[in-house]
């Protein structure tokens, strides 16, 4: 035996480092993390579902705060009262009050053409400015299953059980899968483990049941779907046809025309769509600011306005 197969064969297997690569990057506003180069399909060990559904998660609010997003810490802030604005329709759609009945109405998915537009940003801000209500709880839903960044922004931990997992396992439950946080009103459904056909599990009777469930167990309660990008994977589309609210982000000079259209038109046209004009900027008083437009529209016509508030 040679000393190189000698040295090989007194290596220790578990201190090879794992086959892993890096997803593209993203805009500030995005966490990336890590994903497997291989899909994970095995079942988690019910001893791993019944630690992370028992935990509470404390999402790190002071992180939050310093990317200059809304937290329960400072409800007066700039970005609280831009939220404000933009879930009051979404909440007032939900009561029944807007132009046209919506069914499912507090099924909200929050969607974008690309990725690096500000999507899981403003989901994350929505369901935050959401579960500061008196009389709402929020169930927010990691749904962008093969980037999962949500999850991690908001201290899940990384192989926590969730949506893929729950759709593709008859035993397990949706109390076995869903986590408290340090925010009373605020509940996290994680993406979970990656799928190989996590677009077939997507589109699946059983996600047709568990939306139906989410949605009417609960009459207080807001889900917040943060979903792949639109023009990058099939999975959104499939989402958009549970929804009964889609909140459409698009990135100020940086989201071409050609893509907004293209986006919209994989929407479903029974869903109400809300618009969001994300990362404006504009000069006051000698300093920058973020901004936003915002616009609604019903089924297949979609009416905007730009209204920047700092």
């Amino acid at each position: 035996m040679s000393i190189i197969e000698r040295a090989v064969k007194k290596l220790d297997p578990k201190s090879l480092p794992e086959n892993k690569k890096i997803v593209e990057s993203a805009a500030p506003n995005e966490v990336v993390a890590p994903v497997e180069s291989q899909p994970v399909t095995k079942k988690p060990s019910s001893k791993v579902v019944e630690n992370v559904a028992a935990q509470l998660i404390h999402i790190p609010l002071a992180r939050l705060s310093a990317l200059g997003m809304v937290t329960p810490s400072a409800p007066r802030s700039t970005i609280a009262e831009e939220y404000r604005a933009i879930k009051r329709p979404l909440l007032q759609n939900l009561k029944g009050g807007g132009a046209s009945k919506v069914d499912h109405a507090n099924l909200v998915m929050v969607a974008s053409a690309l990725s690096g537009e500000g999507k899981t940003f403003s989901a994350i801000n929505l369901a935050m400015s959401i579960a500061m209500e008196q009389d709402k709880s929020v169930l927010f839903v990691d749904a962008d299953v093969s980037k999962a960044s949500a999850g991690g922004l908001l201290g899940v931990p990384d192989k926590a059980p969730g949506l893929i997992d729950l759709l593709e396992n008859k035993g397990m439950h949706f109390q076995d899968v869903v986590v408290k946080t340090n925010i009373p009103n605020l509940r996290i459904l994680p993406a979970g483990n990656l799928h190989q056909r996590s677009t077939e599990l997507l589109a699946s009777n059983n996600m047709r049941t568990l939306m139906l469930e989410i949605s009417e167990r609960y009459s207080d309660r807001v889900i917040v779907f943060d979903s792949p990008p639109l023009l990058l994977t099939t999975e959104a589309r499939v989402l958009s046809n549970f929804m009964g609210q889609i909140v459409f982000i698009v990135a100020a000079e940086q989201t071409s025309q050609e893509a907004v259209v293209e986006a919209l038109q994989h929407l479903s046209s029974d869903s109400i769509v809300g618009m969001v004009l994300n990362k404006t900027q504009r000069q006051t008083s000698g300093s920058y600011g973020y901004g936003y437009g915002y616009g609604y529209g019903y089924g297949g016509r979609h009416e905007t306005k730009e209204d920047n508030v700092k």
